[in-house]
């Protein structure tokens, strides 16, 4: 395919739209079509028992399904409100859902699904994007395609108020919507960066069988401006013709790079070919923009954001611009960007700072100094790392089980050298080969009963809890509080009694589990209860109560408030004890 698309590159920037459409995001030929659509907004959220078509608010599941849905990246990034001078990212979310049958397994068939705007808990919601960015007016110019308002690279809409279809993805087995157009701007003009949307399933009879809140977090944070802008507080990175000086301060940056740019690469041969090869002007990126033809960074420079993108032999996007921005030294603190071991020199230019990328409880984690126990360095490595040609842009990712082994969490995911760290221990691993040959990323991996990790653990940057309100209400819909969907009866009607058949091969939880332990303990011996429980047996964080329980035993009860760790001696003498 990226021979066909590297053709008709030659021939027109028209072939990154074919190129999004057939291979953003992970759909494209796995993909079916969709159904009807939902014809009624609902008032709140609520999960729907086919069989009584009663409605219920409690959190735990109590209906015939659950469903769970989650944006894939915990953050999607767009240019801004304008697309004139040049784009980095087009806007582009992703919805993902599976619908869990709680008699058993997934439902894959006989469904349909779709997706809708909805006001969070402020009164916030987003039912449009136009006229919100100029997107549309140079969509053309920049992707070679025309779209009615609204209507993303993929063809879907942006939410509104009007129920959307998502379609199945036979590969990744979960519904999809990928390329939503929405902006981080709500229908009053207040940002919001974590706009709400719901989603609902409905048999074949068009009943409503489940539904689910979620948040499609989006940015426009990705900024150059804090070096690039006409203002800018250090003067290294002006071009030798000085500031633009543009009086709209989102073309104002855009405009310096380009000049910069131009400045830079004006006397390199593969630059002045790809300029006519891609139909801009000879004069340079700046003067191409100036006559009205905005810049794709991608169209030279490949990015697996874009699949398709770039020209052989120019480096692809992340490599050119974390390699070169490695020795730029922060205007602020006069330290080299690569030097830095937290997130302010990432926060320079992905979001961050306001938006708050990094919020899940790896990003909420601090030392007993109180400042990030991690940071973007702590799984990414530092800038040149990112940038080394050993990666591939958006692939060569940190794993889940580079922290997670053996029951420890570290608080880095990579050497020295920024490479991951490797363990033998595979229980917490993401499956290899998703999405492609030799890469392996949590946002493809799949897990208990097939589900995907993201739909029990969350988005990647937001895995639960978050410290965003919105992020959270999916899982206090499902299980009754924030974190990880580890709750049986979030899934599960009739909660099996399984010694190693649960999330991560572990045992089931509760009253059940209480009274069979002991057996299975004398039986296996307690060896295994150590990886969860401690080499102590005295718990550990894998242990922990996420929620106020109370278990009862022997004639007597044991309460455990939230939080708290279960160990042997709890109730008994250690694991050997009575």
């Amino acid at each position: 395919m990226n021979q066909r698309i590297n053709r008709a590159m030659r021939i027109g920037l028209s072939s990154m739209a074919a190129a999004l459409l057939v291979a953003c995001g992970g759909g494209g030929a796995g993909s079916d079509a969709g159904s009807a659509n939902v014809t009624a907004q609902m008032d709140q959220s609520r999960r729907t028992s086919s069989g009584s078509g009663s409605t219920s608010s409690t959190p735990t599941a109590n209906g015939n399904f659950t469903l769970l849905a989650w944006n894939d990246l915990g953050m999607h990034c767009v240019d801004g409100k304008d697309y004139s001078v040049f784009s980095i990212l087009p806007p582009y979310n992703n919805l993902h859902a599976q619908l869990v049958s709680t008699a058993g397994g997934l439902v894959t068939s006989g469904v349909t699904l779709t997706y809708e705007a909805m006001a969070d808990a402020t009164g916030s919601i987003n039912t449009s994007s136009v006229g919100k960015t100029n997107f549309w007016t140079w969509v053309k110019s920049l992707f070679g395609v025309t779209l009615a308002d609204n209507v993303g690279l993929k063809g879907n809409a942006t939410t509104s108020m009007t129920p959307r279809p998502m379609t199945f993805n036979k590969t990744n087995k979960w519904f999809e919507a990928e390329g939503i157009p929405i902006t981080p701007y709500d229908d009053k003009g207040v940002k919001n960066f974590y706009p709400m949307v719901k989603v609902v399933a409905k048999d074949a009879s068009g009943k409503v069988m489940a539904t689910a809140r979620t948040v499609l977090p989006v940015s426009d944070e990705m900024s150059c401006k804090s070096c690039h802008a006409s203002s800018s507080v250090s003067s290294d990175a002006k071009p030798a013709a000085g500031w633009v000086n543009d009086g709209d301060p989102e073309k104002d940056w855009k405009r310096n790079v380009l000049r910069l740019h131009d400045e830079k690469k004006m006397t390199n041969s593969a630059f002045t070919a790809a300029l006519n090869q891609l139909g801009y002007s000879a004069a340079g990126l700046a003067a191409t923009a100036q006559a009205g033809k905005p810049v794709l960074c991608a169209a030279c420079h490949s990015s697996n954001a874009l699949p398709g993108t770039g020209i052989a032999g120019i480096s692809p996007l992340t490599q050119a611009l974390h390699t070169l921005h490695a020795s730029v030294k922060d205007p602020i603190t006069q330290l080299t960007l690569n030097s830095s071991n937290n997130r302010t020199s990432c926060y320079m230019c992905h979001p961050g700072s306001v938006t708050q990328c990094l919020r899940g409880p790896m990003g909420n984690a601090l030392d007993a100094s109180g400042k990030p126990a991690m940071n973007c360095q702590s799984c990414h490595g530092s800038m040149l790392a990112v940038g080394s040609k050993a990666r591939t842009g958006w692939l060569s990712q940190p794993t889940c089980q580079s922290c997670h082994h053996d029951g420890k969490r570290e608080l880095s995911g990579v050497n020295a050298a920024g490479l991951p760290l490797v363990w033998a221990d595979q229980r917490f691993a993401s499956n290899t080969n998703a999405p492609a040959a030799g890469f392996n990323l949590y946002r493809f991996s799949t897990g208990h009963g097939g589900l995907q990790c993201e739909s029990c653990h969350g988005a990647t940057h937001a895995e639960f809890p978050s410290s965003q309100v919105n992020d959270n209400v999916l899982s206090k819909d499902v299980q009754g509080h924030a974190g990880t969907i580890a709750e049986c009866t979030a899934c599960h009607a009739t909660v099996p009694n399984t010694i190693t058949g649960g999330p991560h091969g572990m045992h089931t939880t509760g009253n059940a589990w209480i009274s069979s332990h002991k057996n299975v303990a004398e039986s296996g011996g307690a060896t295994a209860c150590a990886y969860c429980h401690g080499g102590d047996y005295r718990g550990t964080a894998l242990s922990q109560v996420k929620m106020s329980k109370t278990f009862t035993l022997e004639n007597r009860t044991k309460t455990y408030s939230a939080g708290q760790t279960v160990g042997c001696y709890d109730c008994h003498n250690g694991p050997n004890g009575e």
